[in-house]
């Protein structure tokens, strides 16, 4: 994987956002794509990509659970 990945927060922060996990998301789909910003037609596949990996890293914090401590808990964005 590529190493330069940023960590976007700390391994036991008690509460994760609905942008944190997009944030991440997006910076992994440009890094495997090569794109910051896709070309019109490749619009629809690189926000389907963002999507398809937020789902799956919000899959994974809410099923994780880390011993002796308590897990990291999702936020849902605020609305309004």
């Amino acid at each position: 994987m590529c190493r330069s990945i940023k960590t976007l927060r700390a391994p036991m922060t008690p509460e994760v956002h609905d942008e944190d996990i997009r944030a991440a998301a997006l910076q992994y789909v440009r890094k495997i794509s090569g794109f910051r910003e896709p070309a019109a037609h490749n619009r629809e596949a690189f926000d389907a990509a963002v999507e398809a990996v937020a789902a799956a890293t919000a899959d994974l914090l809410d099923t994780l659970e880390v011993r002796g401590a308590t897990a990291a808990r999702r936020t849902p964005a605020k609305t309004g």
